[in-house]
């Protein structure tokens, strides 16, 4: 069980230390990033109860609502609420980048607590593929949901807009993984390029909420 436990953690917290280092300013208190990653591992327990009854109900009757209804709606709109709603307002959020850290804290929170429950269900020989796709892609859903929802919390107009697309690119990007993994046989031939595709962007966010964070210190040096 210790094997399990170490395998299931390992990747989450390796990748939130990796984008939590790349915060070049002021770090995030670590009680804050852990309390959100604490939030996020919650989020499995409502969200598997609700797939459940979606099943058993038989109220998924496509690959496609399976994938982008069942799956990305669900699991990214209960992480975008908890960083939206929780995150969002803290006084500790104070920097375009921050965005990156604690979106990337609250799925990873989740895909850890996940990739525990796989892992005790089917054995730790799955441990690095699950490192590499479920739990890496969830990263980055929670790269991009937290770039977008810096972007919106630090620029003065069009808010709406960028958080509006910090819950609909994380969807889009979310149901497209699972759509792949749900509906392809041959999957691994289109689920590498498209995670090649999926950390380019997710460290082209990280360099442009960097970049962001470096404008707004800036600008507030000068008042």
């Amino acid at each position: 069980m210790l094997g399990i436990l170490s395998a299931g953690i390992a990747p989450g917290l390796a990748l939130l230390s990796y984008f939590y280092l790349k915060d070049q300013y002021s770090s995030e208190p670590i009680s804050m990033v852990f309390k959100t990653f604490f939030f996020g591992a919650l989020l499995v327990f409502p969200i598997a109860f609700i797939q459940y009854v979606l099943e058993t109900e038989n109220l998924i009757h496509s690959s496609f609502i399976n994938a982008f209804l069942s799956a990305s709606m669900l699991e990214e709109f209960f992480k975008w609420f908890i960083l939206f709603y929780a995150v969002y307002q803290h006084v500790e959020f104070d920097e375009p980048y921050d965005g990156i850290v604690y979106g990337a804290s609250v799925s990873l929170g989740f895909a850890t607590l996940e990739n525990i429950f796989y892992l005790i269900a089917h054995g730790v020989d799955h441990a690095i593929g699950r490192a590499l796709l479920p739990v890496s892609s969830h990263a980055l859903f929670g790269v991009i949901m937290g770039y977008y929802i810096g972007k919106g919390k630090f620029t003065a107009t069009k808010k709406f807009k960028w958080i509006f697309l910090s819950l609909f690119f994380p969807f889009v990007l979310h149901g497209t993984y699972d759509f792949i993994l749900i509906t392809q046989k041959n999957w691994m031939f289109i689920m590498f390029p498209f995670m090649i595709f999926l950390w380019w962007l997710g460290l082209r966010k990280v360099k442009m909420a960097r970049a962001l964070t470096a404008k707004h210190i800036e600008n507030q040096l000068h008042y």
